[in-house]
């Protein structure tokens, strides 16, 4: 069930060029979230503009009921989030969508993501570390600024790699060429990834060809949040009669039900 809070910001910081970390106290959305679902905040107090954004769930902590939203100014909207300021309020409404399933106790799992695309899937890490799992993550940005997840993975004991487009940190080259070259297939049981559709559409082709079973969190443009505009609504496979909607069908899908 989604609730709608006027949650208090407690923390609003800018972690890399263009990339900010906001945490507020929401305490009825974070006691119902779980990894892999979102938050839709409005990013002003008037109706300029309209529609809330979609932002990933980065952290969540239920006993103070704080939740952390990691995002990238890319337009007015959250141009206009990244101005409100600590002790100030967000309205926001969630937890909206499906989220990951989460593996079995003992199991190893490799979390893949794709600049920030990295946001849904730390919540999920510590999550699956908590349920028992071993968790393995890997990071392609384009460099070393833009490892803001870095502290929390540090933080949770996981291990970790990253690429980095121009070489300053970790592999130089593509996250997905890392992926590659330096996972072995053998020691993972499920794969958990968020990104482009283009380093996707190589994770699945990696899974499938190592038979891994995984789940993607898909990026779309999401208006209502709710299912009722159909504005993400998109067909998984060509093949496919029906349309899913992926802010209530998804965002998290299973990977081999995706074709790219």
């Amino acid at each position: 069930m989604p609730y709608v809070e006027n949650g208090l910001v407690v923390r609003h910081i800018e972690v890399s060029h263009a990339l900010f970390e906001l945490e507020f106290i929401a305490p009825a959305i974070a006691g119902s979230s779980q990894p892999g679902q979102f938050v839709h905040v409005r990013s002003a107090m008037n109706v300029d503009p309209l529609l809330r954004r979609p932002l990933s769930l980065y952290d969540v902590d239920k006993k103070l009921g704080s939740i952390t939203l990691l995002y990238k100014v890319v337009g007015k909207g959250t141009n206009l989030l990244s101005r409100v300021r600590t002790k100030e309020a967000v309205d926001v409404m969630g937890p909206l969508g499906k989220g990951f399933s989460l593996l079995k106790p003992q199991k190893t799992a490799l979390l893949i993501g794709g600049g920030v695309g990295i946001a849904p899937l730390i919540y999920l890490a510590r999550e699956l570390k908590e349920n028992g799992c071993q968790v393995k993550i890997i990071h392609g940005v384009e460099n070393r600024k833009e490892l803001v997840a870095l502290d929390k993975i540090k933080e949770l004991g996981l291990e970790f790699m990253c690429s980095t487009l121009d070489g300053s940190a970790g592999y130089k080259g593509l996250v997905t060429d890392l992926l590659i070259k330096k996972v072995n297939a053998a020691e993972i049981d499920f794969i958990y990834c968020c990104g482009p559709e283009g380093m996707i559409a190589q994770v699945s082709d990696f899974a499938r060809k190592n038979n891994i079973a995984g789940e993607v969190s898909l990026e779309e443009h999401m208006a209502c949040g709710v299912g009722a505009c159909l504005g993400c609504a998109r067909k998984l496979k060509s093949s496919d009669r029906e349309y899913k909607k992926v802010c209530k069908d998804g965002p998290v899908f299973p990977l081999d039900e995706l074709e790219f």
